[in-house]
């Protein structure tokens, strides 16, 4: 079986160069959507966010870019097979893409190696380094896609997500939230779960540990994520 099975839908992802991951999993259970009605998800990849925030919040409108021809092709193919066949998806950059909606909520797992050796698969080394969509090309679609209101989460290995704090802050955004996770207790934090928006304030901070030393889910990962795993 080359898919993702979730309780509600199923990813497959045998054409994509990034797989289903928990990193997305983690971003669409994490994200805020609170009175949101329409949502961008950048470099959708299989369309695993997009699918678990309209799981989420079944009123959201949501549109999709990928720039992988492969990767839209089975996006595509597993949004016409969930619950949800309206969600919009596009096969071009986002830097080239434009829409007269100003949406609510922006969300995307996007590439990260910077100037990391790089493997001979030209779809995976689009979809993993930052050569076709740097971080301030990410910050820039923000800008221009989104209202004085508008939220843009993200998740990013911890390092480049220190980076990417440092760069949206130059360019006038607020750090409103920020889930560092570990993969288990004993390893050090991994990933950066974040939350931006043009409005200051408080700062939510808060920790996540994935498994137990025994290998089993912690109470707080099953919390978050028990609406989409089929066996949770």
């Amino acid at each position: 079986m080359s898919g993702f099975v979730f309780k509600q839908f199923k990813v497959e992802h045998d054409h994509c160069a990034m797989k289903v991951s928990t990193d997305g999993i983690l971003l669409g259970a994490w994200a805020n959507l609170s009175g949101a009605k329409s949502l961008l998800d950048i470099g959708t990849g299989t369309g695993l966010l997009a699918l678990l925030c309209k799981q989420r919040s079944n009123e959201l409108d949501i549109t999709a870019v990928e720039i992988d021809e492969s990767a839209y092709t089975q996006a595509l193919q597993n949004v016409a097979n969930s619950p949800w066949p309206t969600i919009s998806i596009k096969h071009q950059t986002i830097q080239s893409f434009s829409s007269e909606v100003k949406f609510d909520v922006v969300i995307s797992n996007p590439p990260y190696f910077n100037h990391s050796l790089k493997g001979d698969n030209a779809a995976r080394n689009t979809a993993r380094h930052t050569d076709g969509l740097s971080f301030e090309e990410l910050i820039n679609a923000f800008k221009r896609l989104s209202h004085s209101g508008s939220r843009f989460s993200l998740i990013l290995p911890s390092v480049e997500g220190a980076l990417f704090i440092e760069l949206a802050t130059q360019n006038g955004l607020y750090l409103n939230a920020h889930c560092q996770v570990k993969a288990t207790p004993n390893k050090d934090i991994s990933r950066s779960l974040m939350a931006f928006s043009y409005v200051k304030s408080d700062l939510e901070s808060s920790t996540l540990c994935i498994r137990n030393l025994d290998n089993t889910y912690t109470a707080d990962y099953i919390a978050l994520c028990k609406a989409f795993y089929l066996k949770m």
